[in-house]
């Protein structure tokens, strides 16, 4: 602590110092100051206690082992870790304490003056010396006899005093405590952030995977398909194509029969006309009436054999959700129950 440094900065010496040794957490010149490693702040033992039992509700029932605790700085919220002793644990400060014994015995060598105490404005020659718990506010004794406070009632001022700071030391200690809590419950929430920013990542990706492997499935489905519809395409164009074949090599004979019939018309001799005639007559009556070719039958073009419904494969896919968690199936199911009850 730099007591130098604070001396020169104040014009009064003794107020400066006395600025120096004052508890952050009671407002009073510290009792018996212990020093908080590593940050060392000072702070009167019993607060210094106080602040840690609020902090450490539990601390006193441990049983006979006890292994300590945290404790935060009031000062500046650095936070060392406590053994089995506690608070009681720490090191008295007894430097400070000697310049509190020298700063004591010098402020009681010194006369009080008159504008060092608070005086009533009514009467400014009486110093406020007692407290109106009517009115709750300090007041002097003349105040009291014949002033604004005759008919309320007092109190002496020290026992108030002391009374009201026992008080606002409870406060900054629940004060202290609750802010230890807060700052765990924000540890705790930003816990929970990150874990499901976490836990979401992990969802996308196995949802992905999910779809990738139906996509995949779906694609290995559909090559099956075109590929039966190929194998059933390559069978009737083989056919039709050798339809085609036949119905040519057909039309091929008879052309060339027509031909050959068309000379024998030009002959003029009877006699060679009729030596070929009988012979050729019979040829084209026997190609007439030659063997049947094949025929396809009504419909054999159409592929209506391989159409494929996908309707209910889409409304599967549209129906697609998440699956409830057990623990809302099961708040689902109690409430049924008590519906129905």
């Amino acid at each position: 602590m730099d007591f130098q440094a604070g001396i020169l900065r104040d014009g009064n010496p003794m107020d400066s110092l006395e600025k120096q040794l004052i508890c952050p957490i009671c407002l009073e010149m510290f009792s018996k100051p212990v020093v908080i490693l590593p940050c060392q702040h000072n702070l009167c033992r019993k607060c210094a206690n106080d602040v840690f039992q609020a902090a450490n509700p539990y601390w006193p029932s441990r049983g006979s082992v006890i292994s300590g605790g945290r404790f935060r700085c009031p000062s500046c919220r650095h936070e060392v870790l406590l053994d089995r002793h506690g608070v009681y644990g720490l090191q008295r400060n007894l430097l400070v304490e000697n310049i509190i014994d020298i700063y004591k015995q010098e402020c009681s060598s010194r006369p009080l003056k008159k504008g060092e105490h608070p005086m009533c404005k009514e009467h400014e020659d009486e110093r406020i010396n007692i407290y109106c718990v009517t009115c709750e506010v300090p007041t002097c004794s003349m105040c009291k006899v014949f002033g604004a406070h005759k008919d309320c009632e007092v109190a002496p001022l020290q026992s108030v005093f002391q009374g009201q700071k026992t008080e606002l030391n409870n406060c900054i200690s629940m004060l202290v405590a609750g802010n230890d809590r807060i700052q765990t419950i924000i540890s705790q929430l930003e816990n929970s952030c990150r874990s499901t920013e976490e836990n979401s990542e992990a969802a996308k990706q196995e949802l992905c995977a999910r779809f990738d492997a139906l996509a995949a499935l779906l694609e290995e489905k559909k090559s099956e398909l075109l590929q039966r519809i190929s194998h059933e395409q390559g069978d009737k164009t083989s056919f039709i194509q050798g339809l085609i074949h036949q119905y040519k090599e057909q039309l091929e004979k008879s052309s060339r029969l027509v031909e050959t019939a068309i000379q024998a018309m030009e002959e003029t001799g009877g006699a060679t006309f009729l030596m070929n005639a009988k012979q050729l007559i019979n040829t084209i009556v026997e190609a007439s009436k030659g063997g049947r070719l094949g025929k396809i039958e009504s419909g054999y073009e159409s592929m209506e054999a391989f159409s494929v419904s996908l309707d209910h494969l889409t409304e599967a896919v549209r129906a697609l959700d998440f699956e409830p968690a057990e623990e809302d199936e099961e708040y689902f199911d109690g409430e049924e129950e008590e519906v129905v009850e």
